[in-house]
Parts: C-alpha cells; sequence; structure tokens
C-alpha cells in the first residue's frame, strides 16, 4: 500500500527535536499528524463537516486531549479499567489548545470543528501539553479546513535565572516561572502561568522567549502545509446576509445604543433592560408582517451594541458603568462568617461575590490521582462552583463544567506557592459563587486567601487577583481595570493576574487583537499591579495576616520522627494496635517511611485526644533502659519463670529466682496472667537483645538470720 509520508524537525534552542509527521496514522481524518519529542508522542485528528448547521452563527469548535494509559504502561484503576471522562488535567490541557486555537478561525465559519489529541506515547522528560496545540495546528495545516493560522504554543521556564524552552519534568519542578505561551508568527494569542512572586518586567521576557521558539514551528508547519498541498482550503458558505437590514439597523439604532451606554449605569440588570429595550421597540416599529429574519435582526443588533459600546470607551474615555478607565469597583469582605467551618470568607467586588470555605484534613483526605502521566497524591485542592442564581438564570445543575476547572485550576495556581512550606494538613477551599458579572476567578483569588488567613493557615502572604481588559481600533487604546462581565465580551484582551506585594503568582491571558505591542502589554501589568495592590490593602482592612491558632473545631497536628524499625511496633500486627490508639483517643494517626524513618502524624480535634494518642505512641517507640523500673503485666507463666510485657510490644523474661529474695520452688500460685506487676530492667543480652528483668530488687532484702548458738 502506497503512503504519502511527510516528516518535518523542529530544533530547539538546547537541540533537542520535534517531529511532525503525515500520511501515516488516522488517514480518514481531515487531517492527521504524529508530533514527537523524546518518547512522548501525540496523534491528533481534525474533521469537520462539510456544511452548517440551519440557524448557527457561532463556531461548534471541540477540543479533547486524552491521555492512554498504554502510553506509559499502565493499566487505568477503577472498575472498569479502561478510560473514560476526561480528568481534570486532561480537561485543562484542552482548554489550552481552544483557547489559542478558537479565535484563528474565519468569523463566518459555523461548521461543527472536532479536535482530538491523543497521547500514545509518554516520556516524562518531554511533557506533551506544550506540544497539544502544536499538534492540532498541524493537523489544520495538512487538512483544507479554513484556517488561519498556524500557531503553536511554547512553555518557558526559567531555572536558577537560566530561561528554558520545554523543559523536562525535572526541570519544571525547579523552576520559579512557568509559563505556557501560545502565538502565531505575529501575535501572542494566549499566556497562562506560575510565577514565584516574579516582577512583569520578567513575565514579559518570558513571553518574548516562548515567542521566538513559536515563530519557527510555525515556519515549519507551513512548509508541511506546502509539501501536503493544502494551501488552498475548502469553499463554504455558512452565513445569509441581509446588507439592506443591517444598514437600516446601524443607521437608526448606533445613536441610540451609544446614548445609552453613554449614560453610564451601574445596575447590571437596569442596563440590560435599557438595551434590550432599544431592540424591541424596532422590532415593533417593522410591523407584524415584516419578512426580515429575526436571528439576523438579533446578531446586528449584537454588533451595533458591541461597537458603541467600544467607541464610548476610546472616544470618550467612560465606560458602562461611570469607572474611569483604572478604578476598581467597591470592595467589602468579612471572614470567620461559617461558624462551622475550620475558615471562612465572603469577598465582594461590585457584582461578584465568592463565598469561600477552607476545609483542613489529614494524610488520609488526600486526593488520589491516577494518570497516565503522573500518579500520586495531592494535598491542596481548590473547587469553583458557578451555580446559575449566581447571574440570575434557571441552569440545571451537572456538575462542574470545562469553565468552573480551568478558573478553579487558576486559583489555586496563585495561592498553591503561598501555603507554608511544613503542611501536615490536606487543605480543601471551596469558593461558590453567589453573583457574577466579572471575574469571579479572581475574586475566588481573593475570597480564598481570606479564608486561609481565617482557618489559621500560616501563608507566606495574602494573594489578590484582578481582571483586565483592553479595547483597541489599531491606532488607540484603552485599558480597563476590573473588567465588566459585559466588557469581557467586547474588548480585544482580557487577562487576569494574581499576587502578592511583592510579585505576580499566577496569570491567565487571551489576546484577540493583532499587532498588540511589548509596550502596551506593558503598560496593561503596569495598571494591573496597581490594581492588585488596592484589592490587597482593602483586604487588609478586613485581616492583614493569618490567625495565630486554629479554629476550635480544626484538626490539631503532631509529627513524630520514630526509628525505621519501629514502625511495625506501632502498627500493629494488621493495623491491631494503631487501630485500638484511634478507637481509644479518637484521634487519627498516620504513620509513613520517609528517608528511612518513620514519620507518626496525629491529628485531633482537642488536647485530650491529641495528648491520649501522643502518650500511647511514645511508649511504644521508647527504647528500653537497663535500670529503669517498668508497671508490667504478666503475659504468660513458665516453669522457669514468667514473661511480663514491661513496655507496649516488649516482653521481657521474669525468671523465677528474680520474683522475691526468698527461694521459689515453683511457680504455681506464684503469680498469674494479666496481674500487673512493678519489675526492673536488669539486662540486655547482647547478642538476642532479649530482656531480663527483676522484681526482687525492688522489694526491700530481708536481713540475715542470726548465726546459730553453736557458732557463739
Amino acid at each position: 500500500m502506497y503512503m504519502q509520508i511527510i516528516n518535518k524537525t523542529i530544533n530547539l534552542p538546547d537541540g533537542r527535536t520535534i517531529t511532525i509527521e503525515t500520511g501515516k496514522l488516522a488517514k480518514q481524518a481531515d487531517g492527521s499528524v504524529v508530533v514527537r519529542m523524546g518518547n512522548t508522542m501525540l496523534l491528533a485528528t481534525v474533521v469537520a463537516n462539510k456544511e452548517a448547521k440551519e440557524g448557527v452563527d457561532f463556531l461548534p469548535l471541540s477540543v479533547d486531549y486524552q491521555e492512554k494509559f498504554a502510553s506509559t504502561g499502565k493499566i487505568p484503576g477503577g472498575f472498569l479499567k479502561r478510560e473514560s471522562r476526561l480528568s481534570d488535567y486532561e480537561i485543562l490541557i484542552s482548554r489550552l489548545v481552544d483557547r489559542a486555537i478558537r479565535p484563528m478561525f474565519p468569523d463566518d465559519y459555523h461548521a461543527d470543528i472536532q479536535i482530538m489529541i491523543s497521547l500514545i506515547s509518554g516520556d516524562e522528560d518531554s511533557l506533551p501539553d506544550s506540544l497539544a496545540a502544536l499538534a492540532a495546528s498541524s493537523a489544520l495545516a495538512v487538512s483544507d479546513i479554513p484556517f488561519n493560522g498556524p500557531i503553536s504554543e511554547a512553555r518557558v521556564a526559567r531555572i536558577e535565572g537560566e530561561w528554558v524552552v520545554n523543559p523536562t519534568k525535572t526541570q519544571k519542578a525547579e523552576a520559579d516561572m512557568d509559563l505556557i505561551v501560545a502565538a502565531s508568527i505575529d501575535n501572542i494569542l494566549m499566556v497562562e502561568g506560575e510565577m514565584k512572586e516574579a516582577s512583569e518586567d520578567d513575565m514579559l521576557e518570558a513571553i518574548k522567549i516562548a515567542h521566538d521558539a513559536i515563530k519557527e514551528q510555525c515556519k515549519v508547519q507551513i512548509e508541511l502545509e506546502k509539501e501536503a498541498g493544502k494551501t488552498e482550503k475548502r469553499e463554504y458558505s455558512h452565513e445569509t446576509n441581509d446588507e439592506e437590514l443591517q444598514t437600516k439597523m446601524n443607521s437608526e439604532l448606533y445613536d441610540k445604543v451609544y446614548a445609552v451606554a453613554a449614560k453610564q449605569i451601574a445596575d447590571k440588570s437596569v442596563r440590560s433592560e435599557s438595551f434590550s429595550k432599544i431592540k424591541e421597540e424596532f422590532v415593533e416599529s417593522l410591523g407584524e408582517d415584516h419578512e426580515y429574519d429575526s436571528t439576523l435582526i438579533s446578531k446586528y443588533y449584537k454588533s451595533i451594541q458591541k461597537k458603541a459600546c467600544r467607541d464610548l470607551v476610546l472616544n470618550e474615555k467612560k465606560r458602562l458603568d461611570g469607572r474611569k478607565m483604572n478604578e476598581i469597583r467597591p470592595i467589602w469582605s468579612e471572614v470567620d462568617y461559617l461558624p462551622s467551618a475550620h475558615g471562612s470568607s465572603v469577598f465582594t467586588r461590585g457584582e461578584t461575590q465568592s463565598l469561600s470555605t477552607v476545609t483542613l484534613g489529614t494524610k488520609l483526605d488526600e486526593q488520589l490521582i491516577d494518570g497516565a502521566m503522573y500518579s500520586g497524591t495531592n494535598k491542596f485542592m481548590l473547587h469553583y462552583n458557578f451555580p446559575g442564581f449566581s447571574t440570575g438564570e434557571v441552569r440545571p445543575n451537572r456538575g462542574p463544567g470545562r469553565r468552573e476547572v480551568g478558573h478553579g485550576n487558576l486559583a489555586w495556581r496563585a495561592l498553591k506557592d503561598m501555603l507554608p512550606e511544613e503542611n501536615p494538613y490536606t487543605i480543601r477551599i471551596v469558593s461558590d459563587i453567589l453573583e457574577s458579572n466579572g471575574s469571579s476567578s479572581m475574586a475566588t483569588v481573593c475570597a480564598g486567601s481570606l479564608a486561609l488567613m481565617d482557618a489559621g493557615i500560616q501563608i507566606k502572604a495574602p494573594v489578590s487577583g484582578i481582571a483586565m481588559g483592553m479595547i483597541s481600533d489599531g491606532k488607540n487604546h484603552a485599558i480597563l481595570s476590573d473588567i465588566l462581565g459585559d466588557e469581557d465580551h467586547l474588548g480585544d484582551m482580557d487577562f487576569k493576574v494574581t499576587g502578592t506585594e511583592n510579585g505576580i503568582t499566577a496569570t491567565q491571558m487571551d489576546i484577540k487583537v493583532d499587532g498588540l505591542s511589548y509596550e502596551v502589554l506593558k503598560q496593561a501589568l503596569e495598571q494591573a499591579r496597581e490594581g492588585r495592590l488596592h484589592i490587597l490593602n482593602e483586604m487588609k482592612k478586613t485581616i492583614a495576616a493569618p490567625k495565630a491558632d486554629l479554629k476550635p473545631n480544626a484538626p490539631r497536628s503532631v509529627k513524630l520522627t520514630i526509628d525505621k524499625d519501629l514502625i511495625g511496633a506501632v502498627i500493629g500486627p494488621g493495623g491491631k494496635i494503631i487501630q485500638q490508639i484511634q478507637k481509644d483517643t479518637g484521634a487519627t494517626v498516620v504513620i509513613e517511611e520517609i528517608d528511612n524513618h518513620g514519620e507518626v502524624s496525629i491529628f485531633a480535634v482537642d488536647q485530650e485526644s491529641m495528648d491520649g494518642a501522643l502518650s500511647k505512641i511514645k511508649a511504644i517507640v521508647a527504647q528500653p533502659e537497663v535500670g529503669e523500673v517498668y508497671d508490667g503485666v504478666v503475659k504468660s507463666i513458665m516453669p522457669f519463670g514468667a514473661f511480663v510485657e514491661f513496655m507496649p510490644g516488649k516482653d521481657g523474661l521474669l525468671h523465677i529466682s528474680e520474683i522475691k529474695w526468698e527461694r521459689v520452688e515453683k511457680m504455681d500460685g506464684v503469680m498469674e496472667v494479666g496481674e500487673n506487676v512493678k519489675v526492673k530492667l536488669i539486662e540486655v543480652d547482647k547478642k538476642t537483645g532479649k530482656f531480663r528483668l527483676s522484681r526482687k530488687v525492688l522489694l526491700p532484702k530481708p536481713e540475715k538470720k542470726e548465726e546459730s548458738a553453736t557458732n557463739e
């Protein structure tokens, strides 16, 4: 069978290579490629319907990234033992690709498109998340689907002051900056990542380095497209327009919409009703027998509304709710709102509100992660919930969607490096969004930081977050601080920045405009820094530092280090001893072997339970000392003496000659099993390690009898 296989190679700055192969696998897809770096291989396929569904005026794009467990020689866990719904990690990578690639399709292209990216071979030294968008874009390049690419993504990390593109897993763990950047040859499209309190200049430098690498990857894709003979794309016609209606609506409605926008109505619902009324009156003016398409009316009106609101900002430097460009909406917050939670807060900024809780758990509460590329545990979780009532909508609760997973992950990245290095607890933050009109993810960061401090977790510094927007017509631009939901939709760039007073901890950026200069981006980041610090100052009015102690109902923790050989003694046969300790005291006891020694963590909600468990464990792990006196229990009786448990799990021989000073002929009736007896450890056999006990040395020694009269 003849196959036209094409291979292209991309050279990374450190000498490693990425290869793109097409023509071998999945040839019935519209486009398919295999991207390889090291032993990591991604199969990316793309399929698009020829025609769009009737009435669809958006791009129905789905992006799914999935890791095959066989790619790393693993069998999935769970009952079914097969890949099923996407994990949060896979969803996050799918979102990275979707956000980068979606804006690059033509605005009038509305056919269903499905992009599937599968990890078919995995290598820890070649992380797949930085290759997924390259694979998707390459699959589009070798297809006839209209696409204004190519694009690609690259991870850039700073390790000991040096920049590394697409670092290994080990290198990534040592980085103080970790960004994934998506771009075309000319423009930055998306940025997402985390930093350990980095400066805005450092972030810009990282973006530039990533873009340089992406440019080379895009050039190779252009060559690939030419060699595959796919420079000509399929023709399509997915929109029906009515120029007469569009002209009529623009001439009649633009000024009215602009006038409503210029009123700068602060209330979201009132503003929305005012805009809707203009459209309703226009439809009424057409009469019941009009032949205009209602779908086109809605479409053109949205376009007019967007243009009018954008023009207001650019022409008059006015915002929809009356604020200045850099003005933050009013903020109020409260901690200790929920009496039974380990930590809680309410953070409200304008019409956005988060109720957040912190729950402290033990080692047993850690999240188990079973993935193809990573298996392990996670002791810090942040979950974000966005119910319909937060925006006044009726929406069924179907569990977290991709948006909830993405927003929660951004807040998690913002806070995780601020947790104390020595943290015995499993920590779960839950952010329930109760109101939303502009960046509930940033409200989650603020509320989560407040709740951690309320819980008494000694975070390194409080963290705040701000959502920024930008509107540009190519000549003029306006940067908006703390954007509304409406401003998010009408802008050319929205980005979120979180951080402490010392620097940035996480960021997420989506850019929808061509030709954005680094100077404008730097200005936007500086304005974001000012807004972030303002929000931090408002938060400090509620709580400026972590509380000195945990809540009364939160678990306390004590950690003991014991000899490795004593782990079994604490656990006992079949876990009998440790289970009994937990039953008797109500504490939770967890034992791990770390660095060739045992670590015992005790968690209890009151001091009595803690002291009880601690004393029992100390008694077990205490080392017997010759000369010490112990309270023992007779465990068994032999003809030559009794075996006495003088310490938990430690028995010694009380020989018949050591029971009392008087001669004991036999053990019958001398002692009973279960009898309490005070003994002294008199010897530890150097060869066998066995213990010799004595009772008689603790008894008064009888006086010697007077010599017989015959010796007087």
